[in-house]
Protein backbone atom coordinates (compact mmCIF):
# COMPACT_ATOMS: atom_id res chain seq x y z
CA UNK A 1 0.00 0.00 0.00
CA UNK A 2 1.36 3.62 -1.07
CA UNK A 3 2.19 6.07 1.93
CA UNK A 4 -0.40 8.94 2.48
CA UNK A 5 2.41 11.42 0.58
CA UNK A 6 3.51 8.45 -2.04
CA UNK A 7 3.65 10.41 -5.83
CA UNK A 8 1.43 7.27 -6.38
CA UNK A 9 -2.02 7.14 -7.78
CA UNK A 10 -4.51 8.06 -4.82
CA UNK A 11 -7.43 6.80 -6.71
CA UNK A 12 -6.74 4.68 -9.61
CA UNK A 13 -9.12 2.75 -11.63
CA UNK A 14 -8.48 0.43 -14.69
CA UNK A 15 -10.93 -0.94 -17.44
CA UNK A 16 -13.64 -0.76 -14.67
CA UNK A 17 -17.00 -1.55 -15.56
CA UNK A 18 -19.87 1.19 -13.87
CA UNK A 19 -22.63 -0.81 -12.97
CA UNK A 20 -25.99 0.97 -11.30
CA UNK A 21 -26.52 0.61 -7.38
CA UNK A 22 -30.18 -0.59 -7.90
CA UNK A 23 -29.58 -2.54 -10.66
CA UNK A 24 -26.03 -4.56 -11.11
CA UNK A 25 -26.70 -6.05 -14.13
CA UNK A 26 -27.30 -2.11 -15.46
CA UNK A 27 -23.56 -1.10 -17.06
CA UNK A 28 -23.74 2.46 -17.01
CA UNK A 29 -20.03 2.85 -17.64
CA UNK A 30 -17.42 0.98 -19.93
CA UNK A 31 -13.76 0.33 -19.50
CA UNK A 32 -12.90 3.57 -17.02
CA UNK A 33 -8.99 4.48 -17.24
CA UNK A 34 -8.43 7.16 -14.60
CA UNK A 35 -6.33 7.71 -11.64
CA UNK A 36 -6.40 10.82 -9.02
CA UNK A 37 -2.92 11.94 -7.95
CA UNK A 38 -2.33 13.66 -4.13
CA UNK A 39 -3.44 17.01 -4.59
CA UNK A 40 -5.73 16.85 -7.78
CA UNK A 41 -9.29 18.36 -7.64
CA UNK A 42 -11.45 16.41 -10.44
CA UNK A 43 -14.23 18.18 -11.70
CA UNK A 44 -16.24 14.77 -13.61
CA UNK A 45 -19.07 16.31 -15.41
CA UNK A 46 -22.17 14.51 -17.03
CA UNK A 47 -25.77 14.93 -18.22
CA UNK A 48 -28.27 13.46 -15.46
CA UNK A 49 -28.11 9.46 -15.72
CA UNK A 50 -25.07 9.32 -16.69
CA UNK A 51 -23.50 6.98 -13.80
CA UNK A 52 -21.97 9.66 -12.06
CA UNK A 53 -23.10 8.68 -8.69
CA UNK A 54 -22.56 4.97 -9.17
CA UNK A 55 -18.74 6.22 -10.54
CA UNK A 56 -17.96 7.95 -6.83
CA UNK A 57 -19.80 4.92 -5.60
CA UNK A 58 -17.10 2.43 -6.78
CA UNK A 59 -14.22 5.02 -6.11
CA UNK A 60 -15.58 5.02 -2.35
CA UNK A 61 -15.15 1.37 -2.38
CA UNK A 62 -18.91 1.31 -1.67
CA UNK A 63 -19.64 -0.99 -4.66
CA UNK A 64 -17.37 -3.23 -6.28
CA UNK A 65 -16.71 -2.75 -10.31
CA UNK A 66 -18.24 -5.72 -12.45
CA UNK A 67 -15.28 -5.54 -14.58
CA UNK A 68 -11.79 -4.16 -14.25
CA UNK A 69 -9.99 -3.55 -10.89
CA UNK A 70 -10.18 -0.04 -8.54
CA UNK A 71 -7.51 0.90 -6.04
CA UNK A 72 -7.46 3.32 -3.30
CA UNK A 73 -4.20 3.60 -1.47
CA UNK A 74 -3.11 0.77 -3.11
CA UNK A 75 -5.06 -1.49 -1.52
CA UNK A 76 -8.15 -3.10 -4.60
CA UNK A 77 -11.85 -2.56 -3.38
CA UNK A 78 -12.66 -5.47 -3.83
CA UNK A 79 -10.77 -6.61 -0.23
CA UNK A 80 -12.08 -4.27 1.23
CA UNK A 81 -13.32 -5.95 4.53
CA UNK A 82 -13.40 -4.78 7.88
CA UNK A 83 -9.39 -5.27 7.90
CA UNK A 84 -9.32 -2.45 5.40
CA UNK A 85 -11.31 -0.07 7.53
CA UNK A 86 -8.32 2.58 8.22
CA UNK A 87 -8.14 2.84 4.13
CA UNK A 88 -11.98 3.19 3.92
CA UNK A 89 -11.36 5.92 6.45
CA UNK A 90 -9.08 7.70 5.13
CA UNK A 91 -11.73 8.30 2.13
CA UNK A 92 -14.50 10.84 2.79
CA UNK A 93 -18.11 10.83 0.37
CA UNK A 94 -20.78 13.55 0.85
CA UNK A 95 -23.85 12.01 -1.19
CA UNK A 96 -26.20 14.32 -3.53
CA UNK A 97 -29.03 15.72 -1.30
CA UNK A 98 -26.85 15.36 2.08
CA UNK A 99 -28.68 11.99 3.00
CA UNK A 100 -29.30 13.46 6.89
CA UNK A 101 -30.94 11.64 9.67
CA UNK A 102 -34.02 13.12 10.24
CA UNK A 103 -34.10 12.19 13.96
CA UNK A 104 -31.20 14.01 14.26
CA UNK A 105 -30.08 17.08 15.44
CA UNK A 106 -27.57 18.65 12.61
CA UNK A 107 -24.75 18.19 15.38
CA UNK A 108 -25.96 14.76 16.16
CA UNK A 109 -25.28 14.51 12.57
CA UNK A 110 -22.16 15.81 12.02
CA UNK A 111 -20.83 13.94 15.54
CA UNK A 112 -21.59 10.47 13.90
CA UNK A 113 -18.84 9.48 12.58
CA UNK A 114 -16.81 10.85 15.89
CA UNK A 115 -18.62 8.38 17.50
CA UNK A 116 -18.47 5.16 15.41
CA UNK A 117 -14.37 6.07 14.91
CA UNK A 118 -12.89 7.64 17.48
CA UNK A 119 -12.00 7.29 20.64
CA UNK A 120 -12.66 10.46 22.15
CA UNK A 121 -14.33 12.15 25.28
CA UNK A 122 -17.85 13.51 25.24
CA UNK A 123 -16.14 16.88 25.59
CA UNK A 124 -13.78 16.61 22.62
CA UNK A 125 -16.37 15.66 20.54
CA UNK A 126 -18.59 18.56 21.18
CA UNK A 127 -15.71 20.55 20.47
CA UNK A 128 -14.66 19.06 17.19
CA UNK A 129 -18.36 19.23 15.94
CA UNK A 130 -18.36 22.80 17.71
CA UNK A 131 -15.80 23.95 15.07
CA UNK A 132 -16.87 22.51 12.06
CA UNK A 133 -20.18 23.62 12.94
CA UNK A 134 -18.89 27.24 12.60
CA UNK A 135 -16.38 26.14 9.62
CA UNK A 136 -19.42 25.98 7.44
CA UNK A 137 -21.37 28.89 9.13
CA UNK A 138 -24.04 26.07 10.45
CA UNK A 139 -23.99 27.15 14.02
CA UNK A 140 -27.42 28.68 14.13
CA UNK A 141 -29.22 25.32 13.38
CA UNK A 142 -27.08 23.14 15.35
CA UNK A 143 -29.95 22.14 17.64
CA UNK A 144 -32.41 21.88 14.54
CA UNK A 145 -33.39 18.54 12.81
CA UNK A 146 -32.86 18.23 9.11
CA UNK A 147 -36.71 18.99 7.92
CA UNK A 148 -36.48 22.24 10.13
CA UNK A 149 -33.52 23.15 7.90
CA UNK A 150 -33.09 24.89 4.21
CA UNK A 151 -31.70 22.41 1.70
CA UNK A 152 -28.59 24.30 1.20
CA UNK A 153 -27.86 23.93 4.50
CA UNK A 154 -28.53 20.17 4.96
CA UNK A 155 -26.04 20.05 2.08
CA UNK A 156 -23.27 21.56 4.31
CA UNK A 157 -24.19 19.52 7.12
CA UNK A 158 -23.33 16.96 5.44
CA UNK A 159 -20.24 17.92 4.15
CA UNK A 160 -18.99 18.86 8.15
CA UNK A 161 -20.44 15.19 8.74
CA UNK A 162 -17.66 13.79 5.87
CA UNK A 163 -15.10 16.20 6.80
CA UNK A 164 -15.35 15.33 10.81
CA UNK A 165 -12.65 12.44 9.83
CA UNK A 166 -10.66 14.74 8.57
CA UNK A 167 -10.42 12.89 4.79
CA UNK A 168 -7.34 12.52 2.57
CA UNK A 169 -10.14 12.10 -0.53
CA UNK A 170 -13.08 14.14 -0.50
CA UNK A 171 -15.82 13.11 -2.96
CA UNK A 172 -18.89 14.89 -3.14
CA UNK A 173 -21.50 13.99 -5.15
CA UNK A 174 -23.24 17.10 -7.05
CA UNK A 175 -22.53 19.78 -4.65
CA UNK A 176 -23.84 22.47 -6.30
CA UNK A 177 -26.91 20.97 -7.21
CA UNK A 178 -29.81 23.15 -6.37
CA UNK A 179 -27.60 25.98 -4.93
CA UNK A 180 -27.84 29.73 -5.09
CA UNK A 181 -25.31 31.71 -6.49
CA UNK A 182 -23.92 32.70 -3.38
CA UNK A 183 -24.41 29.37 -1.98
CA UNK A 184 -22.24 28.16 -5.01
CA UNK A 185 -19.62 30.64 -4.13
CA UNK A 186 -18.89 29.98 -0.55
CA UNK A 187 -18.87 26.05 -1.31
CA UNK A 188 -16.45 26.15 -4.18
CA UNK A 189 -13.93 28.84 -2.55
CA UNK A 190 -14.24 26.55 0.56
CA UNK A 191 -13.13 23.46 -1.82
CA UNK A 192 -10.74 25.47 -2.89
CA UNK A 193 -9.29 26.26 0.23
CA UNK A 194 -9.55 22.71 1.46
CA UNK A 195 -8.01 21.69 -2.18
CA UNK A 196 -4.39 23.98 -1.09
CA UNK A 197 -4.67 22.97 2.67
CA UNK A 198 -6.96 24.59 4.96
CA UNK A 199 -5.45 25.47 8.78
CA UNK A 200 -8.46 23.22 10.66
CA UNK A 201 -6.95 20.20 9.07
CA UNK A 202 -3.45 20.97 9.48
CA UNK A 203 -2.85 22.59 6.09
CA UNK A 204 -2.65 19.55 4.44
CA UNK A 205 -3.63 19.58 0.83
CA UNK A 206 -6.76 17.43 0.11
CA UNK A 207 -7.31 15.05 -2.84
CA UNK A 208 -10.96 15.96 -4.44
CA UNK A 209 -13.17 14.24 -6.98
CA UNK A 210 -16.80 16.12 -7.39
CA UNK A 211 -19.33 15.24 -10.04
CA UNK A 212 -21.37 18.31 -11.26
CA UNK A 213 -24.24 19.28 -14.05
CA UNK A 214 -22.88 22.39 -14.73
CA UNK A 215 -19.04 22.97 -15.58
CA UNK A 216 -19.11 26.90 -15.67
CA UNK A 217 -19.37 26.80 -11.36
CA UNK A 218 -15.50 24.88 -11.90
CA UNK A 219 -14.02 26.98 -14.10
CA UNK A 220 -10.05 27.01 -12.94
CA UNK A 221 -7.05 26.35 -14.84
CA UNK A 222 -5.81 24.14 -12.06
CA UNK A 223 -8.43 21.80 -11.58
CA UNK A 224 -8.71 18.52 -14.10
CA UNK A 225 -11.49 17.66 -16.00
CA UNK A 226 -13.43 14.41 -16.80
CA UNK A 227 -16.96 13.74 -18.84
CA UNK A 228 -19.21 10.87 -18.83
CA UNK A 229 -20.91 10.58 -21.72
CA UNK A 230 -23.03 8.12 -23.63
CA UNK A 231 -21.56 5.45 -21.18
CA UNK A 232 -18.29 6.46 -21.69
CA UNK A 233 -15.43 8.28 -19.23
CA UNK A 234 -13.25 10.31 -20.54
CA UNK A 235 -10.43 12.20 -19.14
CA UNK A 236 -9.56 15.84 -20.71
CA UNK A 237 -7.18 17.51 -18.74
CA UNK A 238 -7.39 21.58 -17.86
CA UNK A 239 -9.96 23.49 -18.20
CA UNK A 240 -9.88 25.39 -22.07
CA UNK A 241 -6.93 22.33 -23.52
CA UNK A 242 -7.13 20.97 -26.93
CA UNK A 243 -9.02 17.52 -25.66
CA UNK A 244 -11.84 19.98 -23.61
CA UNK A 245 -12.70 22.68 -25.93
CA UNK A 246 -13.17 19.69 -28.72
CA UNK A 247 -15.18 17.38 -26.48
CA UNK A 248 -19.07 17.25 -28.00
CA UNK A 249 -20.06 16.47 -23.97
CA UNK A 250 -18.36 19.47 -22.97
CA UNK A 251 -20.51 21.55 -25.71
CA UNK A 252 -23.58 20.09 -24.53
CA UNK A 253 -23.24 20.97 -20.69
CA UNK A 254 -21.81 24.21 -21.35
CA UNK A 255 -25.14 25.24 -23.71
CA UNK A 256 -27.30 23.43 -21.77
CA UNK A 257 -26.67 25.47 -18.61
CA UNK A 258 -26.58 28.43 -20.62
CA UNK A 259 -30.04 27.69 -21.50
CA UNK A 260 -31.29 26.96 -18.07
CA UNK A 261 -29.86 29.75 -16.95
CA UNK A 262 -31.42 32.32 -19.58
CA UNK A 263 -35.01 30.95 -18.66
Amino acid sequence: MSAPNSPGPILEMSGVQITALRDASLILVEDVNWSALPGDFWVVAGPPHSGKSDLLLHAAGLLTPAAGNCRLFGSDTSEFDESKLNERLRVGLTFAEGKLFNNLTIAENVALPLRYHRNLSDADTARLVEELLELLELTPWANSTPANVAAIWRQRAALARTLALKPELLLLDNPNGGLTLRHRQWLVNFLDQLWRGHDFFGGRPMTIVATTDDLHAWQNPRRKFAVMYEGRFTALGAWGGDEFMRSPAVKELLIGTMETESH
